[in-house]
């Protein structure tokens, strides 16, 4: 498959970077290929910059957004919440007839921690971007967990939780749901309904945020029994 991935942070990069180890050919959407190419300082939790991880995934290649996604199969919206609205208009041509997966949460952080939702109750991100984009099909998808489990399931109680997802076309959904089982070994898949479920999938960051912090560990996920 051919694969953008719009988002060059840690969420872009957990992406890209297992999809291009399967085999698939994987585009990272930026702004700036030359500025993004020389970000190449080592972050205080001792991430490399993207140009390094860049070079060390070879098999990645980065362009500009609107090259990224013009011939791709699917799109991958690992972009932050705050700016990735104004940059899917930009490119809404382009994404015509095509599946996104949005990962995005609108998570603000003007104000330091604890972040706070930009957007809750009422709306969601996710019904935002269809809106936005009414004739691409929107899959909210990955958004309640963090990047390592998101694309490896396994590494934590033997892929034994759930992965949640939101989207008006059924169709899609069910693509959506092929490409998580099939590429990144999910085994538990919740359809939670139309695009406004988003509105619950973005409101549990907040909690995902506290449990975090009480576990002093983002490797953990949520599993529904009954």
């Amino acid at each position: 498959m051919k694969i953008a991935v719009l988002g060059t942070g840690m969420v872009g990069q957990a992406h890209a970077g297992k999809l291009a180890k399967l085999g698939h050919q994987v585009f990272m959407g930026t702004n700036s290929v030359a500025k993004t190419k020389a970000r190449t300082k080592i972050d205080q939790m001792s991430r490399p910059g993207i140009g390094l991880w860049l070079e060390a995934n070879h098999n990645v290649k980065l362009a500009t957004f609107s090259r990224a996604e013009g011939s791709a199969d699917l799109i991958i919206n690992a972009l932050s919440g705050q700016v990735c609205l104004k940059i899917l208009q930009e490119i809404k041509a382009n994404l015509a007839d095509k599946i996104l997966i949005d990962i995005s949460n609108p998570l603000d952080f003007s104000k330091g921690y604890p972040q706070f939702l930009s957007l809750s109750n009422t709306d969601s991100l996710g019904e935002q971007i269809q809106k936005a984009l009414p004739v691409t099909n929107v899959v909210k998808a990955f958004n309640t967990t963090n990047a390592l489990v998101q694309v490896d399931p396994q590494a934590i109680s033997g892929a034994d939780h759930h992965l949640f997802l939101a989207g008006n076309d059924k169709a899609a959904k069910a693509s959506v749901i092929k490409f998580a089982k099939q590429y990144y070994g999910w085994k538990n898949v919740l359809d939670l309904g139309d695009i406004s479920s988003a509105r619950g999938m973005e409101m549990v960051l907040p909690l995902w945020l506290e449990v975090r912090s009480s576990l002093n560990t983002p490797n953990f996920n949520f599993k529904i029994a009954r």
